[in-house]
């Protein structure tokens, strides 16, 4: 089985800017004017052009906004450096949301991307998450 994510926007330059200037990747394959592949994580990330107003899903009556929004599902971006990566992230449009936290697995910035999808960076410290995980 493999995993691709999908990332609505409605503009497909902004989002290639942020992704690759912000984040790091690199432009794989162009879909037309409507999609992007973007590669160098675990699974390819893909950006669908999909106008602000247009119906999220056939099943359901919301429509698309790009302003701040919350959704149960966000994308988390291992860093080496957390300053360095936040420096990079906030001068290609997200926005800080919360303060850089330092936990005992590691550190965490939460932030929103241009397109208003929450997205957070995270540096781990030691044995990153094996730090709190119960040993069985």
């Amino acid at each position: 089985m493999a995993l691709l994510v999908n990332i609505d926007v409605d503009d497909l330059e902004k989002g290639v800017d942020f992704y690759c200037r912000g984040l790091g990747l690199r432009v794989g394959r162009r879909f037309g004017e409507f999609a992007i592949e973007l590669l160098g994580l675990g699974a390819p990330l893909y950006l669908l052009v999909k106008p602000a107003g247009t119906s999220a899903s056939p099943m359901s009556s919301q429509l698309r906004t790009y302003g701040r929004h919350w959704t149960p599902v966000h994308l988390d971006f291992v860093v080496d450096d957390i300053d360095t990566a936040l420096q990079r992230v906030l001068a290609a449009g997200a926005v800080l949301e919360r303060d850089t936290t330092t936990q005992v697995w590691g550190k965490l910035a939460v932030l929103a991307d241009p397109f208003g999808h929450g997205i957070c960076l995270v540096e781990f410290i030691g044995r990153g998450y094996d730090e709190i995980a119960d040993a069985e």
